[in-house]
């Protein structure tokens, strides 16, 4: 398969693949065999680079450098091994079958299933190449990272990989339909699988693709994990980091869109030509936000399931349809017609549609309240049957179990009433048989536990169950009559998903979010991608509006006790509380707290301070998982015993706050040093540190309770002669800004370590810093610009100006100043001095967070400068989202015959590290959203060889891992299979609010008027639950 060429020179290498051989051939060929195979020239040295191998290991290494050089040979057989699984895939299955006669598989359709696999390949082999030197010179140099940026970083790579992804599926779906219709291609698979050494499955061969970059990232990241800071490659493999993740995120948005696409083209075709809903669909200017295979259910009137279909549901950005899938028998026998099936799909028959506004979510129990003025039909074996009247004057309807409420309230009712009993028997004189005051309390204690019983019927109802409230057709007095159809989804975080994907749909639709962004990408497209942040509130930031007052800071305070139900998490904001403190200069200051613990937020408590509010700091108490992981007995006794709140005053005042729950009591007051402003606080293990007017920070050491001792005298640290005005703590350092130089202080002893000036111009002084990652963005007084340094070489990396973004919703204002930045969940929001706000997005994990995008800028702002940008985010209970076989403890969801003898505790120990607790806590962000081939005709695909039981091929049920949206990069690197059901280990939510002056919309076309430009204003962003 390798030849080599010579030149006068330079010795090249052509690589191609071979038609027949196995096994490498250096013979030459004719030119027009180069061309029709498409050669791909590559010069190198010598061949022996094409296969590299580490040699013996030098004496005198330090652990760190012998792990370092196990990595490599990991790197190496992973990659030896993925290129030997590439070749196969061309010379073991493709090439026979394009060159057999008869042929078995048409040339179009092999075209299809390998489609790019020879390109992958290439890359590879070129890859493999480079990567023989490096492993060549590793003694001396160590250094890989590198390469991975210059291999991975072109824009080859994205397209050929995308391609081959968004083939995956219908390539899939090829083999099946041919396994079931051509007994000679399954004879041909068969021979070809018992006759590999592993007997790994062509599927199994193919799927390798799909998990290769999450295998990259773990080996990296493992690299990265034992390269000390200093050395050479470090910043490299950060470096390196950043693009394998940027690739993947890439793949991953290609991937969703050409689903997206498919979807609704497959669903325009089984729509007839004539509708009104085929010219909705046809129109171009719908978005599936989800789609997904849920089933029907219809209950009698005594709570019996009386039928239950599977239907196929979609949900676009302004309507909900619901299809039947039309399976049609082609014989007697009943078998399927396949070619309905593939390669798209099944066709659809839509069964009803409605417009998002009049679609309703009911949980069990909200119906005696939520439609007062509803006549409700229930559908009932096809047919729509009017409730009794005396029912429905009620207006009231119990399905999916029905009754399960009201038999709750009954036995509330009943309770009341022995409650009363109890208190009459107290009062007999005498003594009666079966008539005391003990077998009052059993009945007591009965009913109490029968209503516990029946809390939990209702709960798990919830679970899985989606029920819709639709507009029907009006009953015979032209009275509208609303439809209840109930749904059950595959797990609960599946219910989640459609009740919070209808919330944000349905208020998406307002006009301030008709469009909500601009995306000024290449193909000048302003469609905002379907994850965007969604404009879900705006209201004043005071409840005071006779006072004029500025906005200073705000701070989320997380609750860790779930407050609401099952299924109002999917609508609420994250739970928890908004602090808003601000104030008039030279006069007093206000504080305002917001529930964010709804849909709505709500003011809870408003009180004044001393002075203006500057800043503030939120501070968590200590969780047990935390405290499990915690090694120092020390860092125990330097936290709060309760979560806390610091504000920063402008007469240098320092007030420490309990949370909500504990009553807001103000615990700790102090002053700083001089008296001087207090412009910004952060808070490390050891210390509160305040950045102050006059240049210093103020350190307060915690004591051994947990707080600081906020009145005696704080250690000064002097950073320069300009006021401090951000400051930012990292593991072991703290940054101080002053002017336009930061300096770096050890967190520990508080000395100066160093300074660097983080921009050229002395006037721009540094207003905001904030880490992700291993970097730091910064924000000036002056200047449109944000610049990125590394936190541990301090090295400038990248600067972008944020006014070319501004200029597509103000164009020609070009003086453009950065007031506000904030980073969280893979976007990077930037406040400016015209009320803007602009995303940009920045790879998530530990590597060089880089914009690598556009990004969108909001059509919704303030008339002012952007004052402050908090982040709300809350994860919900992982208990929550359990089903109820895995609320069962019998059910084991693995099987003992799916261990492995030779598994090792250590492998167990490693999943259950704070390392991989925090990779899944962060999201590696790698799941190509592949549809399952599982539902179509023929044998299950899979990677593995099962326990042979005939002369059929050896195929087990299809592995989980391709399909799943599996944030645990175990399953993509060890093919473990995972269910069906899987759920994540837990679901972020998360908003953010904004704070400036008034209220615009930027939309030239745009109708809303603008609120008072002199009110405060908060803004709140939600985004779609991070699943």
């Amino acid at each position: 398969m390798w030849r080599k060429r010579h030149r006068s020179n330079q010795d090249f290498i052509i690589i191609r693949s071979s038609s027949s051989s196995s096994s490498s051939s250096s013979s030459l060929s004719g030119d027009s065999e180069e061309e029709e195979m498409g050669f791909l020239e590559v010069p190198v040295n010598d061949l022996k680079h094409l296969f590299p191998e580490l040699g013996p290991m030098p004496e005198g290494l330090s652990p760190q450098q012998v792990v370092r050089r196990h990595i490599l040979g990991s790197i190496v057989q992973s990659e030896r091994s993925y290129v030997d699984s590439l070749r196969r895939i061309l010379q073991d299955y493709r090439n026979p079958l394009v060159e057999m006669e008869p042929k078995v598989l048409s040339l179009r359709k092999c075209q299809v299933v390998f489609f790019r696999v020879k390109e992958i390949l290439q890359c590879h082999s070129m890859f493999q190449i480079a990567l023989s030197s490096r492993v060549a010179e590793w003694d001396t140099t160590e250094k890989i990272g590198d390469l991975f940026v210059a291999s991975f970083s072109k824009s080859m790579v994205l397209d050929v990989y995308s391609e081959y992804v968004n083939n995956f599926t219908t390539a899939m779906s090829l083999i099946k339909k041919a396994c079931l219709t051509k007994p000679a291609f399954l004879e041909f698979l068969k021979k070809r699988q018992m006759g590999s050494v592993d007997r790994v499955t062509l599927y199994g061969l193919m799927v390798k693709p799909i998990q290769r970059f999450p295998q990259f990232i773990l080996l990296l990241q493992d690299m990265l994990k034992n390269t000390p800071k200093g050395h050479a490659d470090r910043l490299s493999l950060q470096l390196a980091l950043t693009e394998l993740e940027t690739l993947a995120e890439k793949l991953n948005e290609q991937k969703r869109l050409a689903d997206q696409v498919a979807e609704i083209q497959q669903l325009t075709k089984s729509v007839s030509d004539r509708s009104s809903i085929n010219k909705l669909l046809s129109s171009g200017q719908r978005q599936l936000l989800l789609c997904e295979t849920l089933t029907e259910t219809v209950y009698s009137d005594r709570g019996q399931l009386i039928k239950s279909k599977e239907r196929k549901v979609f949900l676009l950005n302004d309507m909900l349809v619901c299809t039947n899938i039309n399976f049609k028998p082609i014989n007697s026998r009943g078998q399927l017609e396949i070619s309905t099936l593939v390669p798209l799909g099944p066709k659809y028959i839509v069964k009803w549609n409605a417009a998002l506004p009049q679609v309703q979510v009911v949980e069990v129990g909200q119906e005696s309240s939520a439609h007062e003025k509803d006549n409700v039909v229930i559908p009932n074996l096809g047919l729509k049957k009017h409730m009794p009247s005396s029912q429905s004057s009620h207006n009231k309807v119990y399905l999916g179990p029905p009754r399960l409420f009201q038999e709750l309230q009954d036995l509330q009712k009943d309770l009341a009433v022995v409650e009363q009993i109890t208190l009459l028997i107290s009062t007999l004189h005498g003594t009666y048989q079966n008539l005391n005051m003990t077998v009052a309390q059993d009945w007591c204690l009965a009913l109490q536990r029968l209503m516990r019983v029946k809390e939990e019927e209702i709960h798990s109802a919830n679970k899985c169950r989606l029920r819709l409230l639709l507009p029907g057709k009006p009953d015979k007095s032209g009275r509208p009559v609303n439809v209840m159809v109930v749904f059950i989804t595959p797990n609960p975080l599946s219910k989640i998903s459609w009740v919070n994907r209808l919330h944000l749909a349905k208020i998406a639709l307002r006009e301030e979010n008709q469009p909500g962004w601009l995306c000024p990408e290449e193909d000048k497209k302003c469609k905002a991608p379907f994850w965007c942040p969604i404009l879900v509130s705006r209201m004043p930031a005071f409840s005071s509006r006779a006072l004029d007052l500025q906005l200073g800071a705000a701070v989320h305070s997380p609750v860790h006790s779930s407050l609401l139900g099952f299924s109002a998490v999917s609508t609420s904001l994250p739970q928890g509380y908004l602090w808003v403190g601000g104030g008039q200069e030279g006069a007093g200051g206000q504080v305002e707290i917001f529930s964010l613990n709804r849909a709505a937020p709500r003011t809870v408590k408003s009180f004044p301070v001393s002075a203006q509010v500057l800043c503030s700091e939120y501070i968590p108490e200590r969780n047990e998982e935390e405290r499990a992981d915690s090694l120092e007995t020390s860092a125990d006794q330097a936290l709060p015993p309760q979560p806390v709140i610091c504000l920063g005053l402008q007469d240098g005042s320092i007030l420490v706050y309990g949370s909500v729950d504990m009553g807001t009591q103000c615990l700790l007051t102090g002053k700083s040093p001089g008296l001087q402003p207090v412009l910004c606080l952060k808070h490390s293990p050891d210390y509160l540190f305040a950045g102050l007017q006059d240049g210093t920070v103020a350190a307060y050491a915690r004591t051994s309770g947990g707080f600081w001792d906020l009145e005696a005298e704080p250690a000064c640290l002097t950073v320069g002669l300009a006021p401090v005005r951000t400051l930012l703590t990292l593991d072991d350092a703290v940054w101080a800004s002053c002017g336009n130089q930061v300096t770096v202080f050890d967190a520990a002893t508080l000395k100066a370590q160093q300074t660097f000036e983080a921009h050229p111009e002395e006037e721009a002084s540094v207003t905001h810093m904030i880490k992700a990652g291993s970097g730091v963005w910064m924000a000036f007084s002056c200047g449109s610009s944000v610049r990125l340094f590394h936190t541990e070489t301090l090295e400038h990396l990248q600067e972008i100006n944020i006014a070319t973004r501004t200029t597509f919703a103000l164009p020609g204002q070009k003086n453009v100043r950065v007031t506000s930045l904030l980073i969280c969940q893979g976007l990077l929001w930037v406040g400016t001095d015209q009320g803007i706000l602009v995303l940009l997005p920045v790879p998530r994990l530990e590597g060089i967070p880089k914009i690598t995008g556009k990004g969108m800028v909001s059509l919704n702002g303030h008339c002012g400068p952007v004052e402050f940008l908090a982040v709300a985010l809350s994860t919900l209970a992982p208990d929550i989202l359990k089903s109820d076989k895995e609320d069962d403890p019998s059910v084991d969801p693995v099987s003992a015959k799916d261990e492995k003898p030779d598994s090792k505790p250590a492998d167990l120990a490693s999943q259950n590290s704070p390392q991989m607790r925090e990779l899944r806590k962060k999201g590696i962000l790698l799941q190509y959203r592949l549809r399952s081939t599982s539902h179509l005709p023929g044998q299950l695909l899979s990677m593995r060889e099962a326990p042979s039981t005939g002369n059929a091929p050896e195929h087990t049920e299809e592995d989980g891992s391709v399909y799943e949206m599996a944030d645990d990069p175990d399953i993509w690197v060890h093919n473990r299979p995972c269910a069906r059901d899987a759920h994540r280990k837990e679901i972020s939510s998360l908003a953010v609010v904004s704070g400036g002056r008034g209220y615009r919309n930027f939309n030239s076309n745009g109708k809303l008027p603008a609120s008072s430009e002199t009110d405060s204003t908060l803004l709140i962003w939600q985004v779609p639950l991070m699943l």
